[in-house]
């Protein structure tokens, strides 16, 4: 069926998202359009003013409307402990689910060659520079247990092997391989971020 330019130029828009195929977006543009135009109008100035008003924490890399994120500048966390994840929303599935005080540093994706995604592409001279300042104690490596994220974390344990006063633990395998840790309930993520082991007897 063909569409008209606009239509056609919002569907494809929508295809953007993550599992939303053609369909998906054609019924999401078709909703918007014969019902719920208000709602279109706010979906659209909130996605602009996202874009154009949030960045990253220059401390954790985090999506943040400041220049130091809120768990970044509060005096309350635990600065010894550095928690290193592949994204933002996985920031989020620690804070609900494991009583973690410590600190964060998202790498925004994972090690993968293939893609042409290397070391510097995911921050990790960043995080060289940071634990050289002498305030971290431990690093716990909750990247997802998919291959990319156990290369990741591998290389990361690597990082801090030069550092001896750094102790670098993994969280323990409750999380499914395969899994990520937006998926994982609460309680097997909990579970998993207790029982974390040191990165040499992985």
């Amino acid at each position: 069926m063909s569409f008209s330019p606009l239509i056609g130029q919002l569907i494809e828009a929508l295809c953007c998202l993550p599992g939303v195929g053609p369909k998906s977006a054609q019924r999401m543009a078709f909703h918007l359009l014969q019902r719920d135009r208000e709602a279109a109008k706010s979906l659209a100035t909130s996605l602009l003013d996202s874009v154009e008003r949030i960045g990253h924490c220059r401390q954790c890399r985090t999506l943040s409307e400041q220049d130091v994120c809120e768990l970044c500048a509060s005096h309350k966390r635990d600065r010894s402990l550095l928690c290193v994840v592949e994204s933002p929303v996985d920031v989020q599935a620690v804070l609900q689910a494991a009583d973690y005080k410590g600190l964060f540093f998202v790498l925004m994706g994972h090690l993968s060659p293939l893609d042409g995604v290397g070391p510097i592409d995911i921050g990790l001279d960043k995080l060289a520079a940071r634990l050289d300042e002498g305030e971290i104690q431990e690093v716990i490596l909750a990247t997802n247990p998919t291959a990319e994220g156990e290369a990741t974390a591998h290389y990361i344990a690597g990082i801090i092997e030069s550092r001896p006063d750094i102790r670098a633990t993994r969280i323990a395998h409750g999380i499914p391989v395969g899994g990520e840790l937006e998926f994982v309930n609460s309680s097997t993520l909990s579970r998993a971020f207790n029982a974390r082991t040191d990165v040499k007897n992985m």
